[in-house]
């Protein structure tokens, strides 16, 4: 069976407010400005832009793209740890690339900081976006590359920039790892790429997606051949009620292939985890299209990499951040299936303690971040780590810990029942 290389996977993290969402609408925008050469496709929890844009929007950068078999890019649109299945152990991450947003002004702040422990805990490379170059005393931004527009700027703007530059790559080399600015690194395998960005001009976009790329062609080449008409492997980012649907996961299926009537093995917060058949495949309607009661369209099949809602039955105990699997070949299958789910999220749970905290969180990357923040201030007695809202029977819980300073319910973006 041949195989097919897939789209790379790419997240986008970085500190509240260092434009990880304007960086995300400039790519969107900029990829739909430049789609007469393809098309943009709206994933469900992530935008797909193809290879014949990029080469568009990157084509004043006069590069040679023979020998590029990626498809495109497909960045996740939930910034932060909803990208990343939380498999530590197993060393693997939802994201194939990391683009960690700083702000030039303000450099590395918590989140950054926590950002980069996680990706170094899942072993996923990442380029470092530099954002608001605008804000550089004497900076003229310009929608162009950054790479062209760096030579018309005034010599104390260039200077006040790579002494920007020289602050994050020294920040970085505390942390243990060589960086520099990306025209200027001759080993990309061993060197942090640094691409200085303006989101909001859309100065150095061209620069960041042909780093991207050639980074993804370079060092996954062989990660992202799969076979498309293998079963499908997806990861949850997120479980929703939709009005007339009832509960829907919605995934970014990465591998294989994933069709409507296919028997699903889902990760779930009870014991076993859930065997269901996909009723119905939902992808976003094209931008124009967009109505409240007809968000979505129905689609038979979709192959890897891409978003996509399932709706099936049975899915109010889904488990946002663990993997979803397509099991086609009879008992026999679908039994090891089940056990291999019900491995990982084994591996997935902490390890806890009679007496401790109790922490809830959205999703289990979520949920495992809360417990690396906890374990750096010194809070290692946890008494239990779970996905969901903040229940009365946590709050029973928590008042039955002797220890009054331990008697807490820390929530990470979850609600009160």
């Amino acid at each position: 069976m041949e195989k097919q290389t897939r789209t790379p996977i790419l997240s986008v993290l970085g500190h509240i407010d260092h434009g990880k969402t304007t960086l995300l609408d400039n790519i969107r925008g900029t990829a739909i400005a430049a789609k007469e050469a393809g098309r943009v496709t709206q994933h469900i929890g992530a935008t797909e832009i193809p290879i014949d844009t990029i080469k568009k929007i990157c084509e004043p950068l006069k590069r040679d793209w023979t020998g590029i078999e990626v498809p495109g890019l497909l960045f996740i649109d939930t910034p932060g740890h909803h990208a990343f299945a939380s498999l530590r152990k197993r060393g693997g991450a939802l994201a194939d690339v990391a683009v960690v947003v700083v702000d030039v002004l303000e450099g590395f702040q918590p989140q950054t900081y926590e950002s980069l422990n996680i990706l170094r805990l899942l072993k996923t490379p990442f380029v470092i976006a530099l954002n608001k170059i605008d804000r550089i005393k004497g900076w003229n931004s310009k929608s162009i590359p950054f790479c062209i527009n760096y030579k018309d700027q005034p010599e104390y703007a260039q200077e006040s920039l790579d002494a920007r530059i020289y602050e994050i790559v020294g920040d970085l080399y505390d942390k243990g790892f060589s960086a520099d600015r990306y025209d200027r690194i001759q080993d990309f395998s061993r060197t942090v790429c640094i691409v200085p960005v303006c989101a909001k001009s859309g100065e150095g976009i061209a620069d960041l997606l042909l780093v991207l790329i050639g980074l993804s062609q370079k060092f996954f080449e062989r990660t992202l051949r799969i076979h498309l008409e293998e079963a499908g492997v997806g990861t949850i980012l997120e479980k929703k009620e939709e009005r007339g649907l009832g509960t829907t996961i919605d995934v970014i299926l990465y591998d294989g292939q994933l069709s409507v009537g296919d028997t699903l093995v889902v990760g779930s917060t009870e014991e076993e985890p859930i065997v269901t058949r996909v009723k119905a495949l939902l992808k976003p309607r094209a931008l124009q299209e967009i109505r409240t009661e007809q968000r979505f369209k129905r689609v038979r099949r979709v192959n890897a990499a891409s978003g996509v809602k399932i709706v099936a039955p049975g899915l109010e105990n889904a488990l946002p951040g663990s993997r979803v699997r397509v099991s086609k070949q009879g008992k026999d299958e679908l039994e090891r299936v089940i056990k291999e789910i019900k491995g990982e999220i084994e591996e997935m749970k902490m390890e806890t303690s009679p007496e401790g905290i109790i922490i809830k969180a959205d999703t289990m990357g979520s949920l495992e971040a809360l417990a690396l923040e906890l374990k750096g201030e010194g809070i290692e007695k946890i008494k239990k780590a779970e996905v969901g809202s903040i229940s009365k029977r946590d709050i029973i819980d928590a008042t039955t810990v002797k220890d009054r300073y331990l008697s807490v319910i820390l929530g990470f973006n979850v609600d009160l029942l």
